[in-house]
């Protein structure tokens, strides 16, 4: 046996030894120090909704039923919500519009579906008010002159009010931060859902300038959002505070404030973040409400859904079911019918499916059934492979090759028929993976990422495990194995 062989052979069995351990049903994860080094990782298999339930949501303009509604509009909607979904980590959702005024939400596993629902009808139109000298306690509605005017002066400063919030595109650290003085506690008993007396307060700035926004953490513990403005937004900002030290500056979300703090100093850097008491589900919700910006159409909720997994269950177990009687049936006919490479590529094959599933966990892919459909296509293409290695081989030695050179030209000759087809596959899904990103069909997408993941691991176990297999079994038999023709089938 060569070197070479030598040290594949040795890899393999590293790797096949490191999958077996991924792909253990108890292993969830690694959760310790290991040379001072802290490693946190969940290593698990993610279900999607027609596996383990859910929620589902449907979503309506709340609009007049007369109303025309312009088709961009609800598709930039559905952008959004799509884009609030990812931000709360709910595996393989589905949301997708529905005719011309509704969107369809599917969360699989969703723990808070009153939250997620809040999240996702929220406008998320952040203002930077002027009221003066007036701090009001958090949870207050006032009423701001935003979208009354395009220009609004105050004194002398003049601040261009903008009409929407934008989403936001990066999520970079803030390097540099200037801290507003966080709202002193208050003792007020005014309930949280009371407005202010009916007075015009000033908007300085609205998330339209927001840059950056992501979610902080204070020298205490305690969640707060670090911003940075654009631009515009900076200049406004620093004109604004140095012109108005002492007042106070409220963070309004919604017309609801939800920070009121004064202004110390001028800030001229358009970086701060903002303190205002709340709980780190609260932050985080509104980091995504900020980040991905306002809805451009009103939405409010038609239907809501609870998903037993009753059913998905029922599905996993026939699927595997089917799954293992149809590999088992393979590896019979790969033994029977080419006998000592039949057995070195079903092993091959064993292999090929432990280091598809630990790929599964560790990515992490979310198996829905048409996943699940995805990897047992990919074991068919990683059958295929070897057949046509096997036959290419039999081909040789039928010819009067050698065993060394009937193994090599098997090999070669047969992997431009491999990687065509694989190719081929691989356009395939990605076609399939683009159609569901467009049409909000994700369980095509999750067909299209298994079968391109399986497919990718296959053409190493074909052409590199079977093939060291085959080299080391070949090395250690020699001659007297081709001189069997039946245990070679030829």
């Amino acid at each position: 046996m060569q070197q070479r062989d030598g040290w594949l052979l040795a890899l393999i069995i590293v790797l096949t030894a490191l999958a077996v351990w991924v792909a253990l049903p108890s292993n969830q994860g690694i959760h310790q120090t290991i040379l001072g080094v802290k490693i946190d990782k969940d290593i698990k298999i993610y279900q999607g909704l027609d596996l383990q339930g859910g929620m589902q949501v449907l979503l309506e303009a709340d609009l007049p039923a007369n109303q025309a509604i312009d088709a961009e509009a609800m598709a930039s909607a559905r952008r959004i919500v799509e884009s609030r979904v990812n931000g709360l980590g709910v595996a393989e959702p589905v949301v997708q519009s529905v005719g011309g005024r509704r969107v369809l939400v599917e969360l699989p596993g969703i723990k808070n579906p009153e939250a997620a629902v809040a999240t996702l009808q929220q406008t998320g139109l952040m203002e930077w008010v002027d009221t003066g000298t007036q701090r009001f306690p958090d949870g207050i509605t006032i009423t701001t002159d935003f979208a009354t005017s395009a220009v609004t002066t105050t004194g002398s400063v003049t601040a261009t009010i903008p009409t929407a919030t934008q989403p936001i595109t990066g999520t970079a650290p803030l390097t540099t931060t200037t801290v507003v003085t966080a709202t002193a506690p208050l003792t007020s008993t005014t309930p949280a859902e009371s407005r202010s007396p009916e007075k015009v307060y000033h908007t300085v700035l609205t998330g339209r300038n927001l840059k950056r926004v992501q979610l902080e953490f204070s020298s205490t513990g305690q969640p707060e959002i670090g911003f940075e403005l654009d631009a515009e937004g900076a200049t406004t900002f620093a004109d604004f505070t140095s012109r108005n030290v002492g007042r106070i500056l409220c963070i309004v979300l919604d017309k609801k404030t939800i920070s009121c703090p004064s202004i110390n100093s001028a800030i001229t850097e358009g970086r701060g973040v903002i303190q205002g008491g709340f709980d780190l589900p609260h932050a985080q919700a509104m980091v995504l409400q900020l980040r991905y910006g306002s809805l451009p159409v009103p939405l409010k909720v038609v239907d809501t859904r609870s998903v037993g997994p009753t059913l998905g269950q029922d599905s996993v177990q026939k699927s595997v079911r089917a799954g293992t009687i149809g590999l088992v049936i393979v590896l019979l006919f790969m033994l029977i019918y080419y006998r000592l490479l039949g057995l070195l590529a079903d092993l091959a094959l064993i292999i090929y499916a432990l280091v598809t599933l630990s790929v599964f966990k560790l990515l992490p892919v979310t198996m829905t059934l048409p996943g699940i459909a995805g990897f047992l296509v990919s074991l068919g293409m990683a059958v295929d492979a070897n057949i046509l290695i096997f036959e290419r081989m039999r081909e040789e030695l039928r010819q009067g090759r050698s065993l060394d050179r009937a193994v090599d030209a098997g090999f070669r000759r047969a992997w431009t028929s491999i990687l065509d087809s694989n190719i081929s596959t691989w356009i395939t899904c990605a076609i399939l993976f683009a159609f569901g990103s467009s049409f909000g069909a994700s369980v095509v997408k999750g067909f299209a990422v298994t079968l391109a993941l399986g497919v990718l691991v296959s053409i190493f176990t074909a052409v590199t495990v079977s093939r060291t297999f085959v080299r080391t079994a070949f090395s250690i038999g020699g001659e007297r194995l081709a001189a069997i023709k039946w245990l070679l089938s030829i």
